[in-house]
């Protein structure tokens, strides 16, 4: 049962356990293996078969649940096939990037910090609304991040220019939590003022019933954008490889940080000065 309660604290779905409780019922936890967690899965949603929504519904809180519980002992579960859905590598080009916070720090500079933190570290949404005053220290330049979707606490680095702003929070700082926003409809229609105003868009303070934002370019953004933008720079600026991403400690599985090799051009991609250019007929670009 404790474990369920970390998994729910962590972020997880609170709908999603009562049938997984119902259907395991007393067996311990050790025994929940590869085959009773398939068979649970065909037995509580017989008429699923999206295998992105089987493993949201079964498989992902049964492995958080185990991770939690039993720590290196946890055995590797598989998930279905397709399990993933279709995997998304959007990222935002600085100039975006920093619009969208520039408008943020505008509608609420302490929601433009919370974004420059997602942006800067790397880490999801709920754990950055997790995050407490006493385990940041920006005189270390280090955070202490002890409440993570996948049950691992993890030291971030913090950036020497949101040191400053992070310090000056602080001083003024009398909450449990380092920020004060809880997930929800208005903490969403932040990031959407924030997009619209980057756009040069109006935006209501609070969204009227029934109202639509406009089309616009930075529609694709959302809160975790600001995690894969920091995969794609680290790759693409700080020279971080696959390897290097997962030892971070934001992904426990490598595999998850390989979709960012898309951030960085192979070397072959160095060919492409040879190719003919126009004004020479072949070979580089003439600066005649």
């Amino acid at each position: 049962m404790s474990a369920a309660i970390a998994y729910m604290q962590a972020g997880g779905r609170r709908k999603y356990l009562a049938p997984l409780i119902k259907h395991f019922g007393g067996t311990p936890l050790p025994k929940v293996d590869q085959d009773a967690i398939d068979a649970a899965a065909t037995a509580i949603y017989p008429h699923v078969s999206n295998p992105a929504t089987r493993n949201g519904y079964v498989y992902t809180p049964v492995s958080a649940i185990l991770h939690h519980a039993l720590g290196d002992k946890c055995p590797i579960i598989r998930r279905p096939k397709g399990a993933k859905g279709r995997v998304k590598t959007d990222f935002m080009w600085p100039p975006d990037a920093f619009a969208i916070i520039g408008a943020a720090d505008e509608i609420d500079f302490e929601f433009g910090l919370y974004l420059r933190v997602l942006l800067y570290t790397g880490i999801r949404k709920s754990e950055g609304l997790k995050m407490l005053p006493d385990d940041t220290q920006p005189d270390e330049n280090a955070a202490w991040l002890r409440d993570s979707k996948n049950g691992d606490p993890r030291m971030l680095k913090l950036r020497e220019d949101i040191v400053g702003p992070l310090r000056a929070h602080l001083k003024n700082h009398n909450g449990e939590r380092l920020f004060r926003f809880k997930d929800g409809g208005h903490f969403k229609h932040l990031l959407l003022r924030a997009k619209l105003a980057a756009c040069g868009l109006p935006c209501p303070v609070r969204r009227p019933t029934g109202w639509k934002p406009p089309q616009h370019r930075l529609a694709f953004v959302g809160f975790h954008t600001f995690r894969h933008t920091w995969a794609t720079w680290m790759r693409r600026y700080g020279g971080a490889d696959v390897q290097g991403l997962a030892e971070t400690g934001n992904w426990r599985d490598p595999r998850s940080a390989q979709r960012y090799s898309h951030a960085v051009a192979r070397e072959e991609w160095d060919r492409v000065d040879n190719l003919p250019s126009v004004g020479t007929g072949r070979g580089k670009v003439s600066n005649a």
